[in-house]
C-alpha cells in the first residue's frame, strides 16, 4: 500500500491519504504512519466514513497500548476506550491544552474521529511545542530547560460563571475534578523517540514550582503566547468521518467555538510514558491514582 503525504502548514501537520484505517494495517503502512506522526506531530486521514467505534479502537492500538478513556469523565456507554466529545452538553475545551498532563504518564496520543460537524465553524487547532522550544530566545530556552510545573484537574470555577449554560458547565466541573489529580513535570521534556525537546504546558498548568502564584501566572501566559503563535500552529476544518491523530508528546491543541448546532467527535487515547526533563529528572505524581486510566 502506498501512502502519500501532503502537508497542511509549514510547522505541524500532513494530511494522509490512500488508506482505509482499520486495525488490520500491515506493519509496513503503521510504520509510514508513525514515522508521519512523530515528523509532523498532528495527522489527518479524510475519508473515513467506514471506520466505526470498535474499528478507531482497533487501529489505535496499533500505536500503543490503551487508557480507558479518561481518569474522570465517563467511557461511551459500552466502550471502555472511547470519550465522547458531544459539545451540546456544555463543553467548551476553548484553551489551548496538552491532554491530560494532570497525570504522571498523559497519553502518547489521541485518536479523534468525526461523528457529527457544523455546517461552518468548529475547527480545531493544534500547535507544535518542539518548534516553539526551538523559536525560543535563547535566555529563555536556558531558564525553561530547568523549570517545573504542577499540573492539575481541579477545575477553574471562575470560568462556570461565565460559560453560556452556567448551570450545565457546573455539572461538567463536579465530574471533571470529581477526583483531583496533581502531577509535577518539567517545563521541557525530552521527547522518548526522537530526542526533540518539547515545551510541556497548557492549561492543566497551574504553577511553576519555586514561582509564587503572579508570577507563575505571567511566565505561563508568556510562554503560552509564544506556543500558540500562529507561525506554530495547523488548523483543521472537519467532515464526518475524518481522523485526526497527534503526538500528545509534542502538542497542544484547543477548539474554535465558532459553531452551533451538533459537534460530536470520539477520541481514543494511546497510553504514555512519564516525561524526563533535560536534566533526566521525571515527572512525579503528587495526588490522585491513575490505576484504572492506565490498566486499559
Amino acid at each position: 500500500m502506498t501512502l502519500s503525504f501532503a502537508p497542511v502548514a509549514g510547522r505541524i501537520g500532513v494530511q494522509v491519504s490512500g488508506v482505509q484505517l482499520s486495525g488490520d494495517l500491515d506493519a509496513s503502512v503503521v510504520s509510514q504512519i508513525r514515522d508521519a506522526l512523530l515528523r509532523h506531530k498532528v495527522i489527518f486521514f479524510r475519508g473515513q466514513e467506514r471506520l466505526d467505534e470498535a474499528g478507531q479502537v482497533a487501529f489505535a492500538r496499533l500505536l500503543g497500548p490503551l487508557t480507558t478513556a479518561h481518569p474522570t469523565v465517563p467511557a461511551l456507554s459500552g466502550q471502555n476506550h472511547i470519550l465522547d466529545l458531544d459539545y451540546s452538553n456544555g463543553q467548551k475545551v476553548d484553551r489551548w491544552h496538552t491532554d491530560v498532563t494532570f497525570v504522571e504518564r498523559p497519553p502518547l496520543a489521541s485518536v479523534l474521529r468525526a461523528i457529527e460537524v457544523p455546517p461552518a465553524g468548529g475547527d480545531t487547532l493544534w500547535a507544535n511545542t518542539v518548534a516553539a522550544y526551538e523559536t525560543l530566545p535563547d535566555p529563555l530556552r536556558v531558564l525553561l530547560d530547568g523549570l517545573r510545573a504542577v499540573h492539575t484537574n481541579q477545575y477553574d470555577y471562575a470560568r462556570v460563571a461565565t460559560a453560556e449554560d452556567p448551570e450545565r458547565a457546573r455539572k461538567y466541573a463536579e465530574v471533571f475534578a470529581s477526583t483531583v489529580y496533581e502531577t509535577e513535570h518539567p517545563v521541557v521534556r525530552v521527547h522518548p523517540e526522537t530526542g526533540e525537546r518539547s515545551i510541556l504546558l497548557g492549561d492543566f498548568a497551574r504553577r511553576v514550582s519555586g514561582f509564587s502564584g503572579a508570577q507563575s501566572a505571567a511566565l505561563i501566559a508568556l510562554v503560552q503566547d509564544h506556543v500558540t503563535q500562529v507561525e506554530h500552529t495547523v488548523r483543521w476544518s472537519w467532515a464526518p468521518g475524518d481522523v485526526a491523530v497527534w503526538d500528545n508528546r509534542a502538542t497542544q491543541h484547543r477548539v474554535v467555538h465558532d459553531f452551533t448546532g451538533a459537534r460530536r467527535l470520539h477520541r481514543v487515547t494511546v497510553a504514555g510514558d512519564v516525561p524526563a526533563g533535560v536534566d533526566g529528572r521525571q515527572s512525579v505524581a503528587l495526588a490522585g491514582d491513575v490505576s484504572d486510566y492506565l490498566a486499559a
